[in-house]
């Protein structure tokens, strides 16, 4: 186990381990004991009463966050002819046909995320070894195979996140930067966490979030109430 730095412990003495925060008070929190020398992401993390290997209970998805995640990425697309116009004219940071694939093969990996057209799939189908362990192989799910390139480059500069459910039905997210305000987090957490409950499956009785828990790049983590996330507190 590897050994945890003075300033990681400090932080965490500053939890109480046997509390679950409210979603005002983990933000405040989160805010508050972040040592580092960045802007540190700050990650949601839930896990859920998921079996992942049944398909109807493998959620997987994207959202568009009203504040974004404060990162912006860069994006591929796989389009010809006036789509990939489309694609550029919307600010995609690559577009190309054949000539990128082939780049892509011999490992140029410069890129956060790739959107195609579905007329560029048989293209992009022979790098799933490449981009499929990076998560990044487009996908109808999360809006990334798409006719309408324009508008998944446009959500994906605003703040665009997706998110997956993991084989032990945990899913962890982005939602935003420690420099983020207070406010602009709750919102963001509140909006993602609001789909996450409407995307529960009819097959899964009981309690749906079993846990949550919200954490910076580097810190401990904080324990969350799940439904204390969605009431909205006197700000």
């Amino acid at each position: 186990m590897a050994k945890k730095g003075k300033k990681f412990l400090a932080a965490q003495a500053q939890i109480d381990a046997e509390k679950a925060y409210t979603a005002k008070e983990a933000v405040a929190l989160v805010k508050k004991i972040s040592f580092e020398k960045f802007d540190a992401t700050v990650e949601l993390a839930l896990r859920l009463h998921l079996d992942p290997r049944k398909a109807e209970q493998n959620l997987r998805g994207a959202i568009v966050l009203p504040h974004g995640t404060g990162k912006t990425k860069k994006v591929l697309v796989f389009a010809k002819g006036e789509k990939a116009k489309e694609a550029e004219a919307a600010g995609a940071d690559y577009v190309g046909e054949q000539e990128l694939a082939d780049k892509v093969l011999k490992g140029w990996t410069d890129f956060d995320t790739v959107v195609a057209t579905p007329d560029m799939m048989a293209v992009v189908g022979k790098l799933g070894r490449t981009l499929g362990p990076k998560g990044l192989m487009p996908n109808p799910k999360t809006g990334t195979v798409t006719m309408d390139v324009a508008k998944a480059v446009e959500d994906i500069k605003a703040g665009k996140v997706e998110y997956r459910v993991d084989k032990v039905g945990n899913i962890h997210v982005t939602i935003g930067k420690v420099s983020f305000d207070e406010k602009q987090l709750l919102e963001n957490m509140r909006v993602f966490y609001e789909l996450i409950v409407k995307s529960r499956p009819a097959t899964v009785k009981g309690v749906f979030v079993r846990n949550a828990t919200l954490a910076s790049t580097m810190g401990p983590g904080i324990k969350l109430s799940p439904d204390a996330i969605i009431v909205k507190e006197k700000e």
